[in-house]
């Protein structure tokens, strides 16, 4: 149903981005320029890699619906335990050492651009940078499993808002996750709904 797939792909999302690199890089940037001009690079990004993911997603689901379903259920099931194990080795300052190292990216890739940027340069970095850490990553590949096992639209509906969301509090509150909210706690949920999702897709198969 694309109620179901909307939630997923939604709660997915918000949950693994919350934490991740993207959301340290797009917080780094938003400190430095306009918010408006990060978010729009932002939100083309994460849209057009949910896009493609979405295209590749129906493209196996071409395949025998048992090996798509199994294929998802697999994929689901190992993202969640890599979360939950990822989660239990992290320090109480994981926050800290991913915002050093989202900075230190920043830093390098605006040492390119010219002293006064224009709008439109600052909305390329913001669009390059977010679509290379996107690009492969677990949110990515997730997105590519709903869409082979659920109804296509519901997954990009969803995972678009959940962009949405992540990418407003990354651009607003950024510094108050980094002080404020546990990592480790954030990932442990992401790895849980995982999980979750993979058992509900195991027991309709």
């Amino acid at each position: 149903m694309a109620i179901e797939a909307f939630t997923a792909g939604l709660l997915l999302i918000v949950l693994s981005e919350l934490g991740d690199k993207p959301f340290f890089i797009v917080s780094a940037l938003s400190g430095r320029h306009w918010w408006r001009l990060v978010f729009s690079g932002v939100l083309v990004a994460v849209s057009t890699t949910t896009l493609l993911a979405v295209m590749v997603g129906q493209a196996i689901s071409l395949l025998p619906e048992t090996y798509v379903d199994f294929g998802a259920v697999a994929l689901l099931f190992t993202f969640g335990l890599k979360l939950l194990y990822d989660a239990s080795q992290m320090s109480a300052r994981a926050n800290e050492a991913e915002l050093r190292e989202a900075v230190a990216v920043v830093n390098e890739a605006e040492i390119d651009l010219p002293k006064q940027q224009t709008p439109m340069a600052i909305v390329v970095e913001a669009f390059f940078l977010t679509f290379l850490a996107e690009w492969g990553n677990r949110t990515q590949i997730a997105t590519i499993a709903l869409a082979a096992c659920k109804d296509p639209t519901g997954v990009i509906l969803g995972a678009i808002a959940g962009h949405c969301i992540w990418t407003a509090i990354a651009v607003f509150r950024g510094r108050v996750v980094v002080e404020e909210i546990s990592q480790r706690m954030v990932t442990a949920i992401g790895g849980s709904l995982f999980i979750f999702f993979g058992a509900i897709a195991l027991w309709r198969v």
